[in-house]
């Protein structure tokens, strides 16, 4: 993975955030509330959407409509594309996200975490992500670790495990200016088996 770029735009965001002494998971998600979303990307931490889809890199508002659209199509009974398919179960299991997609200004709008706000788009992308980590085994122990976790929590839990573990390496290798740390991120998924 090549190393994260500095000067991601609205990083300061977080970084107030740890200066005002929040909680350190509070930081995590105002990091992805921000800049880190960029991060994100060019870790390749959606590559997803460049092999399963014709985007490569997407913008904020490309991935936004991909999942309104998908959903609609889901509402009238259309056709999906395997990535459309995936994602729509998603959505499914989280309904209070249905709302923002059929909003048409939700492609547009902000979802500040100081106001207690959990970005519907972003949390989506990632239980993508995850996805698409657990089918290839990427990186390699991920698809094991899972299962692990799967011995004492449902599905959808365990993803949101793997999830927070998720952002607190990207949010992490953004504050340190490093590369997406693989072991760094199984190791914390690691952890989080044996936690009750």
């Amino acid at each position: 993975m090549a190393p994260v770029s500095s000067g991601m735009a609205h990083f300061n965001g977080y970084l107030t955030f740890c200066r005002m002494n929040f909680a350190r998971r509070f930081a995590v998600r105002a990091a992805w509330a921000g800049g880190v979303w960029e991060a994100a990307v060019k870790m390749g931490v959606f590559n997803f959407w460049c092999t399963a889809s014709s985007m490569f890199n997407p913008s904020r508002e490309q991935v936004r409509l991909f999942f309104t659209e998908a959903w609609a199509k889901h509402r009238q009974s259309g056709v999906l594309t395997p990535l459309e398919s995936m994602a729509v179960d998603w959505m499914l299991r989280h309904p209070e996200y249905h709302a923002a997609l059929e909003d048409p200004d939700a492609v547009e709008a902000d979802f500040p975490v100081e106001a207690g706000q959990t970005n519907p788009f972003l949390h989506l992308s990632m239980h993508l992500a995850i996805s698409e980590q657990l089918s290839i085994d990427q990186p390699p122990g991920i698809k094991a670790a899972h299962e692990q976790l799967l011995a004492s929590r449902d599905p959808h839990a365990a993803a949101h495990e793997i999830m927070e573990c998720l952002g607190e390496v990207v949010w992490e290798a953004q504050r340190l200016g490093t590369p997406f740390s693989n072991e760094g991120y199984l190791d914390l998924i690691r952890r989080r088996i044996t936690r009750n």
